[in-house]
């Protein structure tokens, strides 16, 4: 297919594809799906060879949010029933890094509910990430506390962070459709503090929330010029006790057009498989492996994961190998000029997807779960609520977490 062939070639060179191109790649029929991955697939293998970069997500605060974003279940007001805790211990937060990274994990991503950090809050997770770096020789750390105010993201930088996630999750045009308690540009303005003050940035979407294929478009081609490290890719998990509860309207084929989509995009940049790709990839997980080069270990934020020793498995099983703590994730080229930014304490500014480092926080939907009865796996579109689970192990419990 000449749209394929073209896209192979721009990602090859590092080129943006236009925007046709990219909404191309969104209606593509189930018949060329396996081209598309295939075509996908070279682009990711030139950049990231073979290698699966793993990352652990230790959510620090759970749950009572003040903010009112749609899709998450620790939003103000969710039902969703996720457990409600307030800041680990910095030796509690490290005592479940240290799991993930038993389990593989290359990089820690430290979460917080709540609209952004004060003070205080910084000088805690400081703390914690110091405790963390202290057990855990190489271990990559990543913060994801909400909106940043002047002068945090360096304090963090200080204690030893290597990156923040902040997600714009969708197209500026419909951002309002799903908060309204801050803005588009709120978050814009959070990556870019963590670009300034050298940390690797990480920013992603969230699919599935009912958006159209030119928001997706939009959204992708916003990140790719805002110059993020890393690139997570949620899918929506829609439970009970949130206004986005009935949007199912993700298909394991239209979730790989995504990954796809992104990858022709961003195409030397880490992209990762994040929130919601055991309950809408389902079997086709090991085929998104050809797409992107990174996933969340073991469990989410409030929702639980395929078992870690699953992930590892699938990774194996696929012809893949788990990328070492000694690897550079991303391609030379990117990796030099992400170092000498962070050096020199600010953020790229080049107009490609990313520089230095890999996935962090990709806090995006979260899990829940539903009493309504499953409908057939064979269904496109339809709910599969059996698949998803509130996280009732790891931190926040007295259960081993899943690594």
């Amino acid at each position: 297919m000449d749209l394929l062939n073209g896209l192979v070639e721009k990602g090859l060179r590092r080129e943006l594809p236009t925007r046709e191109e990219a909404l191309a790649v969104l209606v593509t029929s189930d018949d060329e799906l396996l081209d598309v991955v295939t075509a996908a697939g070279k682009v990711r293998r030139a950049w990231f060879g073979r290698r699966v970069k793993l990352n652990y997500l230790v959510n620090l605060k759970s749950g009572l949010c003040p903010e009112d974003c749609s899709y998450c279940s620790q939003r103000l007001g969710s039902e969703a029933g996720v457990l409600k805790y307030t800041w680990l211990k910095p030796e509690q937060a490290a005592a479940a890094a240290a799991a993930g990274v038993a389990g593989g994990a290359k990089r820690v991503c430290l979460v917080a509910s709540g609209r952004g950090p004060t003070d205080r809050d910084v000088d805690r997770v400081s703390k914690t990430i110091e405790a963390i770096k202290e057990q855990n020789e190489g271990v990559e750390v990543c913060a994801c506390l909400g909106l940043l105010s002047e002068g945090q993201a360096g304090r963090l930088r200080g204690a030893g962070a290597d990156a923040y996630n902040h997600n714009l999750n969708t197209s500026e045009a419909t951002y309002g459709d799903i908060t309204t308690t801050h803005t588009y540009a709120d978050r814009v303005d959070t990556v870019q503090q963590a670009q300034a003050a050298g940390l690797s940035a990480c920013s992603g979407l969230i699919a599935g929330m009912g958006e159209s294929d030119e928001d997706l478009v939009d959204v992708v081609f916003a990140l790719r010029e805002l110059d993020p490290d890393s690139v997570p890719v949620n899918f929506l998990i829609p439970f009970e006790g949130t206004p986005l509860a009935k949007e199912w309207n993700l298909t394991p084929q239209r979730c790989l057009r995504i990954l796809a989509m992104v990858r022709f995009v961003c195409p030397d940049v880490e992209v990762r498989i994040a929130g919601g790709r055991e309950v809408h990839l389902r079997t086709m997980q090991p085929l998104a492996l050809h797409l992107a080069n990174s996933i969340f270990l073991g469990d989410y934020l409030t929702s639980e994961g395929q078992a870690g020793q699953a992930d590892l498995d699938m990774i194996a099983d696929a012809g893949f190998e788990v990328e070492g703590a000694g690897t550079v994730t991303l391609p030379q080229h990117r990796a030099d000029v992400a170092d000498a930014q962070a050096a020199a304490g600010c953020g790229p500014h080049g107009n490609g997807c990313g520089s230095h480092g890999a996935g962090d926080g990709a806090c995006g939907p979260c899990g829940g779960h539903s009493d309504a009865v499953p409908v057939p796996a064979g269904t496109a579109g339809a709910a599969r609520t059996d698949l998803v689970a509130v996280r009732r192990r790891g931190t926040g419990t007295d259960l081993p977490p899943n690594a």
